[in-house]
C-alpha cells in the first residue's frame, strides 16, 4: 500500500471523518485506489472548466508567464527519476510540472513531465493551451525558451515573446539581450521595441515563481502517491485548488491573491 493510501485510511479510522463523509466502515484499499485513480479520467476537464471560470471572471492579465517546477516524490515511487534543479542547485527525486501563470497566481495552463526542465515539445504545447484561453499582449520565459520557434509562434499570434538570448551551440552569438529583438529586426523594418521595455517588463516573471509557491503550499512540492498516473493526478488536483481558492476569495470580495481562504 502506498503512502497516500496509508494516510488515506488513517484519516477514515477517525470517527468524526466517518460520520462526515457519511461512511459506515473505513474503506477498502480497492476503494481509496479508485480515489485516487479515477479522477485521472476527469481532472484536466476540471482544471480548464476552473481556468474559464477564473478568465470569466476578470482574474487574467495581460502578461503570461511561464516556468517550471520541481515535483518531489517518495523513494518507493518507481515511475520517477533523478532530477537537477538549477534553482536550488541539487539533486531531487520525483518529475516536473511546468506551467503558464498570470494574474494573481492563477495556472492556466500545464504540463506533467517527467523531469523538472521541459523540452521543445511541451514548451510548446504548454503555450499553445494557454492561448487558447485567452491571449495575453506579452509572454514572459527564462532562457531556456530561447526557442526559434517558441518565439516565432507568438509573434504570428501578435503576442510579444520575451525570453534572455541564450548563445548556447554558436560560435557566432548575436549581440542581443532577448531573442525577440532579433526576430523582429529579421521579419520587419518598421516594428522597434525599447530594450528598456523588455526589461521592466520582464521583471514580471517572477509571477511565475509566486504561482509555483501558491501552488505548493496546496500540495503540489511533494506527491505521496505511487506510480505516474497518480502522482500526475495529485499535481492537477494542486493546481486545480489554488484556483479554487482565488476565485473564493474574489467572490467573498477578499484579494484574489491570497493563499488562504
Amino acid at each position: 500500500m502506498s503512502t497516500a493510501h496509508a494516510r488515506l485510511r488513517e484519516s477514515f479510522q477517525h470517527g468524526l471523518v466517518w460520520y462526515y463523509c457519511r461512511l459506515d466502515k473505513p474503506p477498502s484499499r480497492d476503494t481509496v485506489d479508485r480515489f485516487l485513480t479515477d479522477p485521472e479520467h476527469v481532472i484536466d476537464d476540471v482544471f480548464d472548466r476552473l481556468v474559464k471560470q477564473a478568465a470569466d471572471g476578470g482574474l487574467f492579465d495581460s502578461t503570461y508567464s511561464v516556468g517550471s517546477a520541481h515535483v518531489e516524490a517518495i523513494q518507493h515511487n518507481n515511475a520517477a527519476s533523478w532530477n537537477y534543479d538549477p534553482t536550488a542547485e541539487e539533486y531531487y527525486y520525483g518529475f516536473g510540472c511546468t506551467i503558464v501563470s498570470t494574474g494573481v497566481k492563477i495556472p492556466i495552463a500545464a504540463e506533467f513531465t517527467q523531469t523538472k526542465q521541459a523540452d521543445q515539445e511541451t514548451a510548446m504545447r504548454v503555450t499553445r493551451d494557454a492561448l487558447a484561453v485567452d491571449t495575453p499582449i506579452w509572454m514572459l520565459g527564462d532562457s531556456a525558451y530561447d526557442i526559434l520557434e517558441w518565439h516565432d509562434y507568438l509573434l504570428a499570434a501578435g503576442i510579444v515573446p520575451i525570453a534572455p538570448y541564450n548563445p548556447r551551440n554558436t560560435d557566432d552569438p548575436k549581440d542581443t539581450k532577448y531573442r525577440v529583438e532579433d526576430r523582429i529586426k529579421e521579419h520587419s523594418e518598421d516594428v522597434q521595441l525599447k530594450q528598456s521595455v523588455l526589461e521592466e517588463t520582464y521583471n514580471n516573471r517572477t509571477g511565475v515563481e509566486r504561482t509555483n509557491d501558491a501552488v505548493n503550499d496546496c500540495g503540489l512540492g511533494r506527491e505521496r502517491s505511487r506510480g505516474r498516473v497518480h502522482a500526475r493526478t495529485e499535481v492537477f488536483l494542486a493546481l486545480c485548488l489554488r484556483i479554487v481558492v482565488a476565485i473564493t476569495n474574489y467572490e467573498r470580495g477578499n484579494k484574489p491573491g491570497c493563499e488562504k481562504l
